[in-house]
């Protein structure tokens, strides 16, 4: 009776995971193998034109990259960040964590048009740069690779900190006067301890920086809109497209995309899975 009534209470959520995840998924995927004229049979031609034509293709590799990039060295800046904070404890612990939590969901079209407001062709930081005659100010390429590249670096860095900052949680302060008695310096225990320990927690937030980074699409097309090819932004245009949808089509770069986020969770899994028979 009682297992009964934790599955009724577990039903509501079960039907909006079926209705609002599940049944998407599924429909995306059946979609994707049909013709694109509409009718009904299977073909692998969506997939085939994905990998034949140049501006998909150049889509795919251009959001593998940015993802890749801005997750490294948002996982750099986290781990630094994180190591600090978690030496210095205490109220600047929790003052850092209130700044993060709040940062952490500035992004999208607001974070980009912060962006423009700063850095772009009449932004005040360019202003000020040109006034005081500093090139780099005053020229910043903004609406480029490099400003795309900046804005995910941006959200990707409080994201990545917040997720890695309880994980330093299980470095013992034993471990460290145990490798300073032995001779060895805080590098040292770092990369033969430390980095080892926090394993784990590192390759699990570069998985979700990664998902993060390449499903994003409202940053950079509030940024560059079609100007720079890139997998979200390939697809959202074959379903509101004015002259042509192509619904067969996005369905197939939708699952493209699917296929990479899980991969990379795959990977992860196996670079991270104990060896040995270890738990």
């Amino acid at each position: 009776m009682k297992k009964r009534t934790y599955l009724a209470a577990l039903l509501p959520f079960l039907i909006l995971a079926g209705m609002f995840e599940i049944l998407p998924v599924f429909t995306i995927m059946v979609k994707s193998f049909m013709p694109e004229s509409g009718e009904l049979g299977f073909t692998f031609q969506n997939y085939m034109n994905i990998f034949s034509k140049p501006l998909y293709y150049t889509a795919i590799r251009n959001s593998f990259i940015i993802s890749v990039v801005s997750s490294v060295i948002g996982l750099i800046a986290a781990f630094i960040g994180g190591k600090a904070a978690c030496e210095k404890g205490g109220k600047a612990k929790k003052v850092f964590m209130s700044v993060l939590n709040m940062v952490s969901n500035f992004s999208g079209v607001p974070l980009a048009f912060s962006f423009i407001i700063l850095l772009g062709n009449s932004g005040v930081i360019t202003i000020l740069g040109r006034s005081l005659g500093v090139q780099g100010m005053a020229e910043f390429p903004l609406y480029t690779v490099w400003g795309l590249m900046l804005t995910y670096i941006y959200f990707q860095i409080p994201l990545s900190t917040l997720l890695l900052i309880p994980s330093f949680d299980a470095i013992r302060k034993e471990w460290k006067e145990a490798v300073s008695l032995l001779g060895g310096s805080s590098r040292v225990f770092w990369m033969k301890v430390g980095i080892p320990v926090l394993l784990p927690s590192i390759m699990g937030t570069f998985s979700t920086l990664f998902a993060n980074a390449i499903s994003a699409y409202a940053t950079a097309y509030a940024l560059l809109m079609n100007n720079f090819s890139i997998l979200p932004i390939r697809i959202a245009e074959q379903f509101k497209g004015d002259v042509v949808q192509r619904p067969q089509f996005g369905s197939a770069l939708a699952v493209l995309l699917m296929v990479m986020m899980t991969v990379s969770i795959l990977i992860t899994q196996s670079i991270t899975k104990p060896k040995g028979g270890g738990r």
